[in-house]
């Protein structure tokens, strides 16, 4: 039962919520007015930063007009009711279409920033970077499918009490923007591929292939190879000489960053280190003799240089020069000094790698630059031949450890057991990794005294039984 003066008390309050409720639909309105004005310059320093917090306020500011248009219905009663439904269901209309408009927005740009930040992902250096970026990625599209939702339910309620009307048109085709929107973001997670890919192109090192395969082989790793290559052929009858056939899936987008695959090689070797390099030797290798097109081109080679006796061991020594990073080639001045210390440590210097820029050999050195581009290391096996090459001059000529520049070409020898040196200007964080995990695998750091570490390092190749 009302007393006396209630009424009039409803309806002041019914006119307060009433002007609270437009105030917040026409903020909301402004801001999202605002925001759309940015669309075309988001690419702009700091302008999806305020797109975005323009579309959070429009959001928050509508939903708080809903929630005002909601008080002021319950406020009204009697005649003050009956003269206040014009205003509150317009406004609230106006809200409703104004909140699906900016969840679609929302939803939108949710889709922009997952694809942006799954790139990022996939060329994290760590899979425990990788793995989290993903999550992210995961959690921005699991917010553009709530505002697609949200956007539904905006349309559907306008549908259901004006759905001729202007604002249920906008919002009706705000929530299908969203939903595309959404279903586009959900998309990017479901197409995440977790495949290494085994490059073949000359665009990439092809030493990189060695790390991909062997964390295929340490760690079941998943691999696609990159198609349509001149080196395609040769890379799949690698991978399935090595016993990988069941690690091959078909070429697709969004794969791993290949960066990870050195510390992937890593835990396997730290948790084992003569079981992964037994399994390396096993599958990189295989368990036949080293073909006679192999040795005896090796034999000849050292045979025409006169080092081919077995007892005088031999260093390889790497030489660099590549477009890509050119600051880390092999200088000819450091060249000359490694071959002077490999021979004072009673070793025969072997040249491998890159030809040298002016073609001249250090006197002593037997030079086998750019073995691989005979005719005998380009068939389909070769991959494995190449390896082959390395393990020959190991079991027949002494070899006793390779030295050079940063270079991935000396990562598959030392990953079948070649004493590794290899020099940098700082110290290098992916193949740092390495060190201490894979035998007999060392950075050098070009710092000051780096040439007498060298020269003790010769030394103790030199004396090893």
């Amino acid at each position: 039962m009302m007393t006396e003066g209630s009424e009039p008390v409803c309806a002041g309050v019914a006119v307060a919520e009433a002007l609270a409720a437009e105030h917040l639909e026409r903020d909301a309105e402004g801001c999202l007015d605002a925001a759309l004005a940015l669309a075309a310059t988001l690419h702009e320093p700091g302008r999806r930063e305020r797109y975005r917090r323009l579309l959070e306020r429009a959001i928050a500011q509508a939903e708080r007009a809903l929630a005002a248009a909601e008080q002021e219905r319950a406020a009204l009663e009697g005649e003050e009711r009956a003269a206040g439904r014009e205003r509150a269901p317009s406004t609230a209309m106006g809200a409703r279409s104004t909140l699906a408009r900016a969840h679609a927005a929302r939803a939108e740009d949710a889709l922009h920033g997952a694809g942006q930040l799954s790139l990022s992902a996939q060329r994290a250096p760590t899979r425990e970077a990788c793995d989290d970026g993903w999550r992210r990625v995961e959690a921005i599209v699991t917010g553009a499918e709530a505002s697609a939702r949200a956007a539904a339910i905006c349309a559907a309620e306008l549908e259901a009490g004006a759905p001729r009307s202007r604002a249920a048109r906008a919002a009706r085709a705000a929530a299908l923007k969203a939903e595309v929107a959404a279903g586009a973001a959900r998309r990017i997670v479901e197409e995440r591929n977790h495949a290494y890919t085994f490059h073949t192109d000359n665009g990439f090192s092809f030493g990189e292939g060695w790390h991909v395969a062997a964390a295929a082989v340490l760690a079941g790793a998943v691999v696609q190879i990159e198609p349509g290559k001149a080196g395609t052929p040769q890379a799949e009858a690698f991978l399935r000489d090595a016993g990988l056939s069941d690690h091959l899936q078909a070429y697709r987008s969004r794969p791993r960053a290949m960066k990870q695959t050195t510390e992937i090689v890593a835990r396997a070797f730290e948790a084992d280190p003569s079981s992964a390099q037994r399994r390396l030797r096993a599958a990189f290798l295989g368990d036949a003799p080293i073909p006679e097109p192999v040795a005896g081109w090796v034999d000849r080679r050292l045979a025409d240089a006169r080092a081919g006796e077995p007892c005088r061991k031999k260093v390889l020594l790497w030489i660099r020069e590549c477009v890509h990073h050119p600051h880390r080639n092999t200088t000819l001045a450091e060249l000359l000094e490694l071959t002077d210390l490999a021979r004072r440590a009673g070793l025969v210097p072997v040249l491998t790698g890159d030809a040298l820029r002016d073609g001249r050999v250090p006197e002593g050195a037997v030079d086998m630059t750019l073995f691989w581009k005979d005719p005998t290391f380009r068939q389909l096996d070769m991959r494995r031949a190449q390896l082959q090459f390395f393990e020959h001059l190991k079991r027949t000529h002494g070899l006793a450890g390779q030295l050079g520049v940063t270079t991935a070409g000396m990562d598959g020898p030392a990953l079948i057991g070649i004493p590794t040196m290899y020099l940098t200007d700082t110290p290098n964080v992916r193949m740092r990794a390495w060190v201490g995990a894979v035998p007999g695998y060392q950075e050098v750091v070009r710092e000051s005294g780096y040439l007498e570490r060298v020269r003790r390092g010769l030394s103790e190749w030199a004396a090893a039984p």
